[in-house]
């Protein structure tokens, strides 16, 4: 393109073309396709503790992709007879209640003075506009993230109830073939992440903080009745005293509470996850705990109703995908939909009209095979 510059009226004035730009990309550079590994050669690595092989795995978990669940599947299998020897621990607590910082002190913590290692599975919300995470938790772990005995693994919620589900439960399996003794379950704190988590865990530890509410708010039943131990962060500074009432108000709250069906009576502390005080204290409750239901047969009950929970939670999963993805009923939910705003029939008998009509056409397909 001649520039007006170099046109006659500007003389004296010359504008050269350039220099051509060479491309962004090396064009002599070939990037090597990584191998696929096989489901043997993977179960192989993680079982010798490979990081990278289990992250690869986790990956075929969180895959939305049929063939990388099926081979995901494989994988979990031959990983479960190597699972279950691991203490889990679940952690909520409202967002800003400090849980990420806390987590790297309490797991710093615990690989000094237990050894072993740690896996940290952090859920991170999903946006529900863009669906779209920051996974940025290594960022608020920085001692973890550069210990070479942890696993810090962030997963997007991706719309699932809380933002832990089958594929959280499914991946605590596959760390723990890896060799993970101790493994952290964050949730994302709000909705009803805290009953997903907590049937995954053996202990489940609520992070509060002082100057959110009233005794009243202590009394609500809810997450409340599912923690394990509650502990007050941020007790440090001129906030020690008012972390000492909240404290008080939350072990009158819990007399209200009926006895666990565990025996334990949950306990109260206090502690500070940025400047790390009180940190032992909080592991002593959670290993007493596991010795207290350890004697009295709770631990491997509560694992056994886990394990029967998410074989229903797996059913009911299966049944929804499997009525979504029939081309009949996706044929068919827009002209229901189209009928409920109409109003020509109410949400309620246009969704029993499409459950009928799946339900004829498993009839009717159980009728051809047998014939």
């Amino acid at each position: 393109m001649e520039h007006p510059e170099n046109s006659s009226e500007y003389a004296g004035l010359q504008v050269n073309s350039g220099v051509v730009q060479p491309p962004i990309v090396n064009p002599y550079l070939k990037r090597a396709r990584r191998r696929e590994l096989s489901v043997g050669e993977m179960v192989e690595g993680i079982l010798k503790g490979d990081i990278t092989i289990l992250s690869q795995a986790v990956t075929l978990i969180e895959s939305v992709n049929p063939d990388h669940q099926a081979r995901a599947q494989e994988v979990i299998n031959k990983c479960l007879p190597y699972s279950g020897n691991s203490i889990r621990v679940g952690i909520s607590g409202v967002p800003g209640a400090g849980k990420s910082t806390s987590i790297d002190e309490f797991g710093i913590h615990v690989l000094k003075e237990k050894g072993g290692r740690l896996a940290v599975l952090a859920i991170d919300p999903s946006s529900e506009r863009t669906k779209g995470s920051i996974l940025g938790d290594k960022t608020r772990m920085e001692k973890l993230a550069q210990h070479p005995d942890s696993f810090i693994r962030p997963s997007p919620s991706a719309g699932s109830l809380g933002g832990v589900a089958r594929k959280t439960r499914e991946t605590i399996i596959l760390c723990e073939a890896a060799g993970f003794d101790k493994i952290f379950v964050e949730t994302v704190g709000v909705g009803q992440s805290e009953t997903a988590c907590h049937s995954m865990v053996d202990f489940f530890l609520l992070i509060q903080v002082a100057g959110t509410g009233d005794e009243l708010q202590g009394i609500k039943r809810g997450i409340m009745e599912i923690s394990d131990g509650i502990v007050i962060n941020k007790c440090d500074g001129d906030n020690v005293d008012r972390c000492q009432m909240a404290a008080t108000n939350f072990r009158n709250a819990l007399h209200f509470f009926p006895m666990p069906e565990s025996g334990w009576t949950p306990k109260v502390l206090c502690y500070s996850g940025f400047y790390g005080y009180g940190i032992k204290e909080v592991w002593d409750m959670i290993y007493q705990y596991i010795d207290f239901v350890r004697a009295n047969g709770y631990f491997d009950y509560r694992r056994n109703e886990q394990s029967k929970y998410w074989m229903y939670e797996t059913i009911n999963e299966q049944l929804r995908l499997n009525f979504y993805n029939n081309p009949a009923i996706r044929a068919q939910l827009t002209p229901a939909e189209q009928s409920v705003l109409a109003g020509h029939k109410t949400s309620f008998i246009a969704a029993q009209d499409l459950l009928d009509e799946y339900f004829n056409i498993l009839a009717t397909d159980n009728r051809t095979k047998t014939t």
